[in-house]
């Protein structure tokens, strides 16, 4: 299949076929909520860049749902009060990243349980499954993430969704480290902005996985799932 190396398509070896098989895979779509994606002046994370992948994304998951492949929504929560975060040892970015964007209203509000920022812009329908538990930039810890995936049998984890260069970097590193195959759709994430975007996708082709886009993968989970069909239809 094609992919992405250093930001050059090419030809992916046959040594990454198994980044490409539909029956090894899930997908993870990282904090598609509203603490980053609403239109509105008190959006206490924004990340306005995403906005324009909630559509494609959402037709993604629907070819996703009419493969069989598990489709898991993750999210952050943070409980009332702010214990987990604000009330407790704040995250780095609570500091650090109003040095790059300005001060951002209602920060405070960011995740906290119960309020609209943690509801999802993407759609999740029946079968699809949910991780509300992310509290940090990590999918993984301390969510049952990977307690998940091991029970469904996955092991690859295709990713879409924000930030490029901050969750979705953190999910490849540590998914690769805990030996996960990983695929990372460039056309549905974005990033700070497109410097970091790319830089980070970069990261992700040179150590850590396949970086493709969505219609690729899609041909390639075509292309392996028709003589499956064929068979069983005989």
């Amino acid at each position: 299949m094609e992919g992405y190396v250093y930001g050059k398509r090419r030809r992916m070896p046959d040594a990454t076929s198994a980044f490409g098989d539909p029956a090894l895979s899930a997908i993870v779509s990282i904090d598609m909520h509203e603490g980053h994606l609403a239109d509105t002046p008190d959006c206490p994370c924004p990340a306005p860049r995403a906005r324009e992948i909630v559509a494609p994304i959402d037709a993604f998951h629907d070819r996703v749902r009419s493969l069989g492949i598990p489709l898991i929504h993750v999210g952050t929560v943070l409980r009332k009060g702010g214990v987990d975060d604000v009330r407790g040892n704040p995250s780095a970015w609570r500091t650090f990243f109003p040095l790059h964007v300005g001060e951002i209203p209602n920060a405070d509000q960011h995740a906290i349980e119960g309020s609209r920022w943690t509801r999802f812009v993407t759609r999740v329908e029946d079968g699809d499954m949910v991780v509300n538990t992310k509290k940090r930039l990590s999918v993984f810890y301390p969510t049952d993430l990977d307690f998940l995936l091991r029970n469904i049998g996955a092991r690859t984890l295709v990713f879409n969704g924000g930030f490029t260069d901050c969750c979705v970097l953190n999910a490849a590193f540590e998914a690769s480290n805990m030996g996960y195959n990983v695929v990372v759709l460039r056309d549905l994430v974005r990033g700070t902005d497109e410097r970091l975007e790319a830089a980070a996708l970069d990261i992700v082709s040179l150590h850590l996985g396949l970086v493709t886009d969505s219609a690729d993968l899609l041909a390639e989970w075509d292309a392996r799932c028709a003589p499956a069909a064929r068979a069983s239809a005989r």
